[in-house]
């Protein structure tokens, strides 16, 4: 069974531009240029940190927070201690 963990983040939406904000304690802080309507933040957080990850799109989903600033993803691929290596942790 590939490895998979989850990681839980506080978004900004709306800021100047896309990047991680770095780690408070275990959530991730994550700053997203797309503005929260529509979905659009969401779909570009979920890009964006695939991206990051060096993971396909389809490898990382929004499990809870479709409506919050503090989300819940689940990474397929990665264990935990890799993703937080690769998003500078």
């Amino acid at each position: 069974m590939p490895p998979a963990c989850t990681l839980e983040l506080k978004v900004i939406p709306s800021a100047p531009k896309d990047a991680v904000g770095g780690w408070l304690g275990a959530v991730l802080k994550v700053k997203i240029h797309a503005p929260a309507l529509d979905g659009r933040a969401n779909e570009a957080l979920v890009g964006f940190l695939a991206g990051q990850l060096g993971l396909p799109r389809r490898a990382v989903a929004l499990v809870r927070g479709d409506k919050s600033r503090h989300k819940v993803l689940r990474i397929e691929g990665l264990a935990a201690d890799e993703a937080r290596r690769r998003l500078g942790g």
